[in-house]
């Protein structure tokens, strides 16, 4: 809700801006301050559309994309440099200039997203890559929490990383574990001890993240959000949120599809 009022506000402001500066520079005519109105609101919701595709590309996904930039103008900035020293019209100069630059803008961009995994800028502190393939995050859904068996996964070192426990699905849990459904209680209240048990594992870093995501009303979108802000993979039973995960390109961790695959396979004469 908040979000869509400062997309509101932003659009009013780029109107009442694009209005002023029609009226001047069309000073005199009463048409300038409306084509301005317009422009206005048109350049501020083509920046709102942008914005809300940038959802889904992660941090380092766009901070890739930002090096991978900057390292085509630079390039692009040095090959038009080179070019000018051939007896070129400034004509020529300039179309080559943008040309050299979208190309390896675009290229650019291309290279550092495709290669963000090996990424390593000598700036202190900044990495493009995981730190000495940095532990994975794996978000943990309520379903997989009540079933139980992440319990023995952990014990056994089969999940490797930081769980990751939304406050969202604590919340859940504990609602569930109040339900006055004798069954659901008792599945809270399952669910909630398996969660003491996973932190008592001293192989296992859990971490509570405290992101809510108040402009999303579902839990299963709120997995999926916080799966794209941390470039995380989700760990479910849940077949519905392993197709909508999978869909919007997050890598999820099903324990029935790890179940299925570890089924002994019989040959003929064994029985």
């Amino acid at each position: 809700m908040t979000i869509s009022i400062i997309r509101a506000f932003f659009v009013v402001i780029g109107m009442l801006v694009g209005y002023q500066i029609g009226a001047l520079l069309d000073a005199g005519r009463s048409t300038g301050g409306m084509v301005g109105l317009g422009i206005g609101a048109l350049v501020t919701l083509t920046i709102i559309l942008v914005e809300r595709g940038l959802r889904r590309i992660s941090v380092r996904g766009l901070s890739s994309a930002v090096f991978g930039l900057l390292f085509g103008l630079l390039s692009a900035k040095l090959l038009a440099e080179a070019f000018m020293l051939l007896p070129v019209d400034e004509t020529t100069a300039r179309m080559m200039r943008v040309i050299f630059t979208l190309i390896l803008c675009y290229l650019g961009m291309i290279v550092a997203i495709r290669g963000r995994d090996e990424f390593n800028l000598i700036i202190p502190y900044v990495k493009f890559t995981r730190h000495n393939e940095v532990e994975e995050h794996i978000i943990l859904d309520t379903s997989v929490i009540i079933d139980g068996r992440i319990v023995d996964l952990c014990q056994t070192k089969f999940l490797e990383g930081r769980l990751i426990i939304p406050r969202f699905v604590l919340k859940e849990l504990q609602q569930i574990a109040d339900s006055s459904d004798p069954l659901r209680r008792n599945r809270g209240r399952r669910g909630l001890d398996i969660l003491n048990k996973i932190q008592k594992i001293d192989r296992v870093v859990v971490k509570i993240h405290d992101e809510d995501f108040p402009d999303i009303s579902e839990v299963d979108g709120k997995l999926v959000k916080l799966a794209k802000v941390l470039d995380a993979k989700i760990l479910t039973n849940d077949f519905n949120l392993n197709k909508v995960a999978e869909i919007q390109g997050i890598i999820v961790l099903n324990i029935n599809d790890l179940a299925n695959a570890l089924k002994p396979i019989v040959l003929p004469g064994e029985l």
